[in-house]
């Protein structure tokens, strides 16, 4: 039996847990959730939760904390938070002997090999190449995606990416009208995929059919759709245009509808578009904030069709399997999955 620590940080709440791995089983013994403004730093609070949940003293082999942010070479800084992160000094804080920062996105990849049913809904069946590379890609606050890949020792590496913010490549002349009004009313010389695939981007979608969407039926969202616009994130009082969108969707509203099933087919597009470019031949994952929230949608032809619709490369998409990740803890699993790896339990 091997004791891991295991984190998810971010700038509004902070995730501890401590997993007890035993041969290929991880079960969660302790967690604590923190708000993380509310402590000096990180080290602090991992003091304070191992001495609450470890008071025992039993060797932790070693730990993984997933980061809102970029890490290089063992150093993080967290945006929203005076934050300066470096592993070597938090695994001294921890007494661990090895502590590693992953990006919050990038840890999911080494989760995805080791869920349960439980942890994902598949999308659509298929066969995957136990060594082949995996991805994963997430919309939420921004569009997530990351890759893993199997060393020549059978090592999973993780391979971040900024794949969302490459250029949105509009499929159609509805998409182009959509890209070149978004363009000028956003000020943007160019517009990255995840300002359409987003939760921010179904709340744009749908401001730009209530501006030029022709004949469509008049919304009573209009109200709530110029506040959001005008007013910046974080405004007292401002609407969650994107939130009451998908609601009014649900309920048949015929505007609300049309914008969600621009947003899916985007979505569903780049999630192809990542298939093609990783070759993910060991299977493909949606995750983020939305995977749940829009599970049936997702299993639907609105997303699916646009994902295999790759001209020659139709058929190797068809044969992918695809899942959606819809365990909301997978950021702090995955990060126990990495300690696992450092401590060289499994790979």
């Amino acid at each position: 039996m091997t004791l891991l620590l295991a984190g998810d940080l971010g700038g509004t709440k902070t995730l501890l847990a401590l997993y007890r791995s035993d041969g290929d089983q991880l079960s969660c013994v302790a967690r604590e959730r923190y708000i993380s403004a509310e402590w000096p730093h990180l080290g602090p609070m991992l003091q304070r939760f191992l001495a609450d949940h470890n008071n025992n003293g039993a060797e932790v082999a070693a730990g993984c904390i997933a980061v809102a942010g970029p890490v290089r070479q063992g150093r993080a800084h967290i945006t929203n938070l005076p934050w300066d992160l470096e592993q070597a000094a938090l695994a001294a804080d921890g007494g661990l002997n090895q502590l590693e920062l992953v990006n919050d996105f990038a840890v999911l990849v080494y989760g995805l090999p080791h869920l349960s049913e439980e942890q994902q809904v598949v999308l659509q069946e298929g066969e995957a190449d136990p060594q082949g590379p995996i991805a994963i890609l997430g919309a939420g606050t921004g569009l997530g995606m990351a890759s893993g890949v199997r060393l020549s020792n059978g090592a999973l590496m993780t391979l971040p990416s900024e794949g969302g913010h490459r250029e949105f490549p509009p499929r159609n002349a509805e998409e182009m009208l959509m890209l070149g009004w978004l363009r000028r009313e956003l000020q943007l010389e160019r517009l990255s995929v995840e300002r359409i695939v987003s939760g921010t981007g179904l709340g744009l979608v749908f401001l730009w059919l209530l501006h030029c969407g022709g004949d469509q039926p008049i919304s009573d969202l209009h109200q709530a759709a110029m506040d959001w616009h005008q007013q910046a994130p974080g405004t007292p009082g401002r609407p969650d245009l994107p939130a009451l969108v998908s609601q009014r969707a649900r309920d048949g509203d015929m505007l609300a509808s049309k914008a969600e099933q621009i947003w899916l087919g985007a979505y569903g597009s780049a999630a192809g578009d990542l298939a093609l470019q990783t070759l993910s031949t060991g299977g493909l994952w949606v995750g983020g904030g939305t995977a749940i929230k829009q599970l049936e949608r997702l299993q639907s032809d609105a997303f699916l069709a646009p994902m295999r619709c790759k001209g020659r490369f139709e058929d190797f998409i068809n044969k992918l399997p695809v899942r959606a990740l819809v365990d909301p803890d997978a950021g702090l699993f995955s990060a126990a999955c990495r300690a696992r790896m450092l401590a060289g339990c499994l790979q």
